[in-house]
């Protein structure tokens, strides 16, 4: 099959029809060039030279008799109209992936590369869950992961960077699909010196968000707990304010008497049992958060994201049992 698209278009029968051929790799250039507005990172992206790359979009700027981008500004910009053709290339690309992923689900194969990206505070926990199965039961897939935050994994799985994800939802993106993995609640995680360190179980009424210590922002586990204790918020009061990249700092932090914090259920898994004595879970119905393998509508690789879903429920459903829980958004609220 010829990796090429021709459109004819016919003004009036007396005019003659105007063929314009361009190829899948011209558009995925020009692609390239919107997102990274400059022609040698684009070419570097695309594993040509830059006057390669120059010289096919040219190309197609001449066929078509418009420009695409506006050269003069730094970085480059699309033009009007190079916008709606980004538009349309971004369609037409998809739909030319889909005929290669038509023939490999006829054929039953389930190989190839797979760019999946997860969250940082779901990736230490469930990677090493899931990962090794996965990598036995379909040696043919070539996983490519990331650890990217959620921002940064909408954006790639918009530009056709990513092809799956893993995070915590809903995220109420109109060009991404969600299926849910699990839920998993929050467990607060209370020194000896506090006064909540005798209680069994905890309420979120219970919280106060002048003593949790939280996660940077950018992180979505840090976004939900700020959601779960709206109710409770932070005073003007406080003598200091602690913010990490990572939940062992908040732990050793908790440790010398700075305030206690709230970790995902199974990061409590791989606690030292001299440090599991200090978890105390919420009341029923525990506040928890939605994981989710996220993918485009698009469903392109739609074997491979099956696969990783079923690869995931299979170690998931004896690590998490919790039923009687209530979804805590990871969307930011202010």
């Amino acid at each position: 099959m010829k990796n090429t698209i021709i459109k004819s278009y016919s003004f009036t029968k007396f005019a003659s029809a105007i063929i314009i051929i361009m190829t899948i790799t011209q558009l995925k250039y020009v692609l390239a060039v919107a997102e990274h507005k400059n022609f040698t990172l684009a070419a570097e992206k695309c594993f040509v030279t830059q006057p390669t790359l120059s010289m096919q979009i040219q190309k197609i700027e001449e066929e078509l008799s418009i420009q695409i981008f506006d050269r003069t500004k730094k970085p480059i910009q699309l033009t009007d109209i190079g916008q709606k053709i980004v538009n349309q290339a971004k369609n037409i690309v998809i739909e030319a992936d889909r005929i290669q992923d038509i023939v490999e689900q006829q054929k039953g194969f389930i190989g190839g590369e797979f760019r999946l990206g997860i969250i940082p505070t779901i990736m230490p926990t469930l990677l090493p869950m899931f990962l090794n199965n996965f990598i036995k039961k379909y040696p043919k897939v070539k996983l490519i992961i990331e650890e990217l935050n959620t921002e940064e994994i909408i954006t790639k799985l918009n530009n056709g960077h990513l092809d799956a994800a893993i995070a915590a939802t809903p995220l109420m993106e109109d060009k991404i699909k969600e299926i849910v993995l699990y839920f998993e609640p929050f467990v607060a995680y209370i020194p000896e010196s506090h006064h909540h360190f005798q209680k069994e179980e905890i309420e979120v009424s219970d919280l106060n968000l002048d003593e949790i210590l939280l996660l940077q922002d950018g992180h979505c586990f840090r976004d939900g707990i700020l959601n779960l204790c709206k109710n409770n918020p932070r005073s003007e009061a406080g003598h200091f304010q602690i913010e990490s990249g990572s939940f062992e700092t908040l732990i050793k932090l908790a440790d010398e008497g700075l305030g206690t914090t709230l970790l995902p259920y199974l990061h409590t898994l791989d606690l030292k049992d001299s440090d599991k004595v200090k978890l105390r879970h919420f009341k029923e119905p525990k506040p928890a958060r939605e994981v989710s393998l996220i993918f485009p509508k698009s469903e392109l690789k739609i074997q491979i994201i099956e696969a990783l879903r079923s690869t995931i429920a299979g170690v998931i459903k004896g690590a998490i049992v919790f039923q009687n829980v209530q979804i805590i958004s990871s969307i930011h609220k202010k």
